[in-house]
């Protein structure tokens, strides 16, 4: 399999953009099955560039159906080092107006079923570190070219994550404002904690489609969420094109690929080979053969 440093997880018409060409499509199976969707790898700015529809072509998937595991596994399979999360959020803020966009700096994860939070189970234990879970280089340089690109980014804000599919309630919806939360989506937990303990720089591009239901101007609907966000697509497109390139050009230079440097808890002796041989992709620079 040829080797890919970049990827994007989002809409699957991320990948629709005239500049992106030798274009294959790779389906890959994982431990943790198969991922939303095969992945489609093509070539921008010179680079080789990996997309995953995040709820599979034709949005199957909702967000606790998302394979998160098998998704960041399978990227990480391929090589990938940076990873660009597209998404929608509704905005618990007056000042973040739908059509603008934010880059996040914090989570706050309210999910409440099992989405698969962790790859270390079952015989090999690591406490990864957390307290920043997007990358700040790859979330700086995206608010960079984002700005340049002509969208108006608002750098930094915390992201509560809902369990979905459902919008929230008048009530929930105050309760995360009075927390101090400054956007709302569905899928970047477990997403970023899995792609931390991938040792991927992982950032995300939200996209304000509405002010969830705080707000008394509109009603939030699915058709108005996609539509808002379909309005947005060339943005995002220009956006992943000036970053891949920028990625490229810059060393890696933060510390997201030494994230399971100090985390492994369980003691060498007690974890069996087979443990290891399942999640090698993810630790092989630390469980050399």
């Amino acid at each position: 399999m040829e080797a890919v440093h970049v990827a994007v997880i989002g809409g699957s018409g991320l990948y629709g953009m005239p500049e992106l060409t030798n274009i294959s499509e790779h389906r890959i199976d994982t431990p943790f099955g198969a991922p939303s969707d095969a992945i489609i790898i093509g070539t921008l700015h010179h680079q080789r560039v990996a997309f995953l529809p995040r709820h599979a072509r034709g949005h199957l998937l909702t967000p606790t159906e998302v394979p998160y595991r098998a998704n960041i596994y399978a990227l990480k399979t391929l090589g990938v080092t940076h990873l660009l999360s597209i998404s929608a959020c509704g905005s618990l803020r007056e000042d973040y107006a739908p059509g603008q966009i934010v880059i996040p700096d914090q989570i706050y994860d309210n999910t409440r079923l099992d989405r698969g939070r962790s790859f270390f189970e079952h015989g090999l234990v690591a406490h990864v570190g957390m307290a920043d879970p997007f990358c700040q280089e790859t979330s700086a340089l995206l608010a960079d070219v984002t700005a340049e690109a002509g969208g108006v980014v608002h750098r930094g804000g915390s992201l509560v994550v809902i369990e979905g599919p459902r919008f929230s309630t008048k009530s929930e919806s105050n309760v995360y404002r009075q927390l101090g939360l400054s956007i709302i989506g569905m899928t970047a937990a477990p997403e970023a904690f899995l792609a931390r303990e991938a040792e991927m720089c992982y950032a995300t591009m939200a996209h304000i489609t509405d002010y969830d239901v705080w707000h008394t101007g509109e009603t939030v609907n699915a058709d108005l969420v996609f539509a808002r966000f379909a309005a947005n697509l060339k943005l995002a497109q220009k956006v992943i094109a000036l970053a891949v390139e920028r990625i490229a050009a810059l060393p890696r230079a933060c510390e997201c690929d030494q994230a399971l440097a100090a985390a492994f808890t369980t003691h060498r002796d007690h974890i069996a080979p087979d443990v290891v041989n399942r999640l090698r992709p993810l630790i092989s620079k630390y469980f050399p053969e």
